[in-house]
């Protein structure tokens, strides 16, 4: 219930002043009299916003509306009676006879007041209800003919209606009771009413309904029915205030203690200002300083001007307030809109990669043009490059030379066995301990919003019930996103376009279709004999010299000896196992000047197996002396090797074995070979009948290693045709391919580092697919020396070439040879 008489944010007080006459209640004959008077057919109609008037009822209304203050100005003047209706629509500024409620209440004006605002406020009292026929007059302001809307009063005998009316009047004094907003003199305003139609419409016009729920009141004939809805309104009121008193008296406790926490923690900051410690509020205060300073969007600003508010609200020894203060910092310390400046010297970017790496002419050059095209448009979004090899081949170190080309600041974040999508991502600043996640923690390292970041190891990022963290990646690598990159501990956006991300790799295998799509990905091969003798030279040996305190001139290792390392000691395609060898020798070397032995300043290659041990067994040619063997080529996540495919026949009935730890694809490989060798037997003047009386034994050694992929197929078919033809297999040749049922032969991959393997092994010669050439031709030529390459596209080719006319001894199948009948 309202009972102020405030219904359009005007106090009664503040519109009677002290010589105004007291305006009293509606007494039963006062009714009666009202009730006898009779309605003008036609009435000025006032439209009434968010308030409904009832019959004996006054109110005070403050009217804005330039036709309103006119018929309030000439009613006045004249008899002071208007039509008062209430609006559909409040927002309606003109309204017409659709936009208003059909049932009104005829107005006497007792009081007009000019306000020091421009408004005019009235003072008027309800008379009888009416009933508008139809809109007579629009300007200057509504004028509508009305009809009398008769009430239907129950009998004085009715008994049932006493009893509403009674109840009616006792809920209203509890409502009167409960709320703290009404005065309690309204209680006795409410047992003075002795007339039951007056009570409904007082008590309807005051109590906290919506205007629809009045109007409905209003229209309700039957003053028993509206008693019935009144008290239905009341008591919906009275279980509101009882809810709303029982939570009140339930947090009373929590606030009295808050209040009195606060007033010992201003006791406290008393104390400590006279002892001069400024305790938490000198931290506030700095931190508010430099949020002032800093530099950061409108939005960020705001947030952290709203967030510093709430810090200083917070008991300083409540669990929120270390929170709070965290996010605080994270904000702080993050580099908003602070960007490091890069350097456009191409030339001398160049060198630096030049200077810290040797070889992956393809990554330096892409980074080269990435700075050229920044150089001429200053807002390029950066890339987004996946840098794909073996282990050691320097994919990491690389991003170092890549900040110092670009003058950009240097960060590295490891995504091995990541398996929380929160540490991409953060966690809600609610938890304890929240943090953001690993990128905006990286970010806030570097001190820069476009440093080189380098994701290590992307391939290893794991997944399980905690989330996927490569899909969160997908929002980081992709530059149209990650230009409002979301934290869920920082809670705001962040522009990540500008930094330069460079993804490490050493299988695409494993990354995510989506991640990988996002990115650019350059492949960063294994490394020549030649390139890691210049590496080694360049780089390992004076960085190892300079971490064991051996001085350059203390220690000379010819080519010839960093080269017998590189093929004897290491079998890799990086050079990290090439760094160890050349710390051991440096740390022997250490030794022998600690202990002040003598030593061998220029250690010779004889001296190798002293200082490392015996050299490791190399992958080498074995000759064409057997035939059914044939030298295959792989490729592992090392780098390349050779394999060897061994090939048996035995009396059977044309069975097909494969051994040696092989994969589902490499075993097809097997099967596909041996079928085109069964359908071509005319080409190689094989009998047909012989494939159904040997047993045929394909084995590739290294069981323990799992081998697999179709790389291998024309090497099988070589095997194959060897042994059934029982001619010998060219020396020192080498082939890798993949074969098909129709007899073709298709491109592999891997082939430089394919190509090195051979080489190490001694092979002079290699079988490729000709859409392989083009992988050759990227190679430089100076480290194919040696080698000369067969480009074939069909099977038969490869036979051709591989197998040599001469024959060993004891040979089966050849038609012209007279053999003794085999029998079945």
């Amino acid at each position: 219930m309202n009972l102020g008489f405030d219904p359009e944010g005007l106090n009664f007080q503040q519109v009677i002043d002290d010589d105004t006459e007291f305006i009293p209640l509606l007494t039963s004959e006062d009714e009666d009299v009202m009730n006898s008077e009779k309605i003008p057919d036609v009435l000025a109609i006032l439209p009434l916003r968010n308030t409904v008037l009832f019959p004996g009822v006054v109110i005070p209304i403050t009217v804005g509306r330039d036709k309103s203050i006119k018929l309030i100005k000439e009613a006045f003047k004249g008899e002071r009676i208007i039509g008062v209706v209430s609006q559909k629509n409040d927002k309606i500024e003109e309204p017409l006879l659709d936009d208003l409620n059909k049932v009104g209440t005829v107005a006497q004006i007792l009081r007009m007041f000019q306000m020091p605002d421009g408004n005019t406020t009235a003072i008027i009292r309800g008379k009888k209800r009416f009933k508008i026929k139809e809109l007579i007059e629009t300007d200057p302001y509504l004028k509508a003919s009305v009809l009398p809307f008769e009430e239907a009063k129950p009998v004085k005998t009715d008994k049932e209606f006493e009893a509403l009316v009674s109840s009616a009047k006792d809920m209203a004094l509890q409502v009167i009771k409960l709320s703290p907003h009404i005065p309690s003199e309204s209680g006795f305003a409410i047992r003075n009413i002795e007339s039951p139609s007056f009570l409904v419409n007082f008590v309807s016009s005051n109590m906290n309904a919506p205007v629809t729920e009045k109007q409905k009141m209003l229209e309700l004939a039957d003053l028993k029915q509206r008693v019935s809805l009144l008290l239905e309104q009341l008591t919906k009121e009275h279980q509101m205030l009882e809810l709303k008193n029982q939570i009140q008296t339930k947090v009373k406790v929590d606030i009295d203690r808050q209040q009195r926490e606060y007033f010992l923690q201003q006791q406290m900051k008393t104390i400590q200002e006279e002892l001069g410690s400024g305790g938490n509020e000198q931290e506030v205060q700095e931190m508010r300083k430099r949020g002032e300073e800093k530099k950061w969007a409108k939005a960020v600003a705001e947030t952290f001007k709203k967030e510093m508010n709430k810090l200083e609200r917070m008991n300083p020894n409540a669990a929120e307030y270390s929170i709070q203060m965290n996010y605080l910092e994270v904000l702080l310390d993050l580099p908003w809109d602070t960007y490091s400046k890069d350097k456009f010297d191409l030339k001398k970017a160049a060198a630096i990669l030049d200077r810290d790496h040797f070889g992956l002419e393809k990554v330096k050059e892409r980074i080269i043009e990435h700075l050229a095209v920044l150089k001429l448009k200053a807002n390029m979004k950066a890339p987004i490059l996946c840098l794909y090899g073996p282990p050691g081949v320097g994919k990491t170190s690389l991003g170092k030379s890549i900040a110092e080309a670009l003058g950009r600041k240097y960060v590295r974040m490891s995504l091995g066995g990541l398996k929380d999508e929160s540490e991409i991502r953060g966690h809600r600043k609610t938890y304890i301990g929240a943090m953001p996640g690993r990128v905006l923690q990286n970010i806030k390292k570097s001190g820069t919003s476009n440093p080189v970041f380098i994701l290590d190891e992307i391939d290893k990022v794991g997944n399980d019930f905690h989330g996927d963290p490569s899909s969160a990646l997908l929002e980081v690598l992709d530059p149209e996103q990650n230009s409002s990159f979301y934290d869920n501990f920082v809670e705001l956006d962040y522009d990540l376009s500008k930094v330069m991300f460079i993804a490490t790799a050493n299988s695409l295998n494993t990354i995510q279709p989506a991640l990988r799509d996002r990115m650019e990905i350059i492949e960063v091969s294994g490394y020549t004999v030649e390139e890691k003798l210049e590496i080694g030279k360049r780089h390992l040996l004076p960085k190892q010299l300079t971490e064991h305190g051996v001085k350059p001139k203390q220690l000379v290792l010819d080519d010839k000896v960093i080269e017998n390392v590189i093929e004897n000691y290491t079998r890799e395609s990086g050079v990290r196992g090439l760094e160890k060898q050349l710390a051991r020798i440096v740390r022997s070397v250490a030794k022998s000047i600690a202990m002040n032995e003598k030593y061998n300043l220029r250690p010779l290659e004889s001296d190798l197996n002293k200082i490392l041990g015996p050299a490791h067994e190399k992958d080498k040619y074995q000759g064409n002396d057997v035939v059914g063997v044939v030298t295959g080529l792989a490729w592992t996540p090392v780098g390349g090797e050779i394999l060897f495919i061994e090939t048996s026949l035995s009396r059977g009935s044309g069975k097909l074995t494969l051994t040696g730890n092989l994969g589902d694809v490499m075993k097809e490989s097997a099967s596909i070979a041996f079928e085109y060798l069964k359908s071509h037997s005319d080409a190689l003047k094989l009998d047909p009948k012989l494939f159904e009386q040997w047993n045929v034994h394909i084995h590739i050694p290294e069981g323990a290693t799992p081998k697999d992929g179709p790389s291998a197929g024309i090497a099988m078919l070589t095997a194959l045709a060897s042994a059934f033809t029982r001619r010998k297999v060219k020396s020192e040749i080498a082939m890798t391919g993949e074969i098909t049922l129709r007899g073709r032969v298709l491109a592999v991959g891997g082939i430089k580092e394919k190509i090195l393997a051979a080489k190490r092994a001694g092979i002079k010669e290699i079988i490729l697919c000709k859409e392989n050439r083009k992988d050759v031709e990227e190679i430089k030529a100076n480290y194919l020396k040696g080698l000369n390459f067969h480009y074939v596209e069909k099977m038969i080719d490869v036979v051709n070439l591989a197998l040599l006319n001469e024959k060993s001894k004891g040979f089966i199948g050849l038609r012209k040879v007279k053999k003794k009948p085999i029998k079945k």
